[in-house]
């Protein structure tokens, strides 16, 4: 673990009963360790803004009926096989089916792909959720 430093905040006292509030909610042990959290929060932000490589995952909603779909959404991931980590697909009901694709590459590179696989006409959601490679 880095070392800890200590620092002074001044914060009007309303709004650091809320967030005293929120943190209890979401069961931190203590202000630290939310603050921290924040502040790599922001940090992710910003790597999803830059040329880093970062992590994440699309999820696509689809009516597996749907004619040459399937074979679609194959060939686009096959056509971008240097992003995709690993993917699965389940079976919701009779007609519509979830998969999770987990990505890595270039902010800009998952959002295009994302944006292809979602754009396949059959899909009825598809959805990319950012994350981080753990670096920061």
């Amino acid at each position: 673990m880095s070392d800890l430093i200590r620092f002074g905040v001044s914060i009007d006292k309303e709004l650091l009963e809320k967030y005293d509030a929120k943190i209890k909610l979401e069961n931190y042990s203590n202000r630290s360790n939310a603050i921290a959290d924040l502040i790599r929060e922001e940090l992710i932000k910003q790597e999803w803004q830059e040329d880093k490589i970062i992590t994440g995952v699309v999820t696509i909603v689809f009516d597996h009926h749907k004619r040459d779909l399937v074979n679609t959404l194959t060939n686009i991931q096959h056509d971008h096989h240097d992003l995709i980590i690993s993917s699965q697909h389940i079976h919701l009901d009779h007609d519509y089916c979830f998969e999770i694709v987990v990505v890595k590459g270039k902010p800009k590179e998952l959002k295009n792909l994302c944006t292809k696989l979602k754009a396949a006409k059959g899909v009825k959601h598809a959805n990319l959720n950012l994350a981080t490679t753990g670096e920061i």
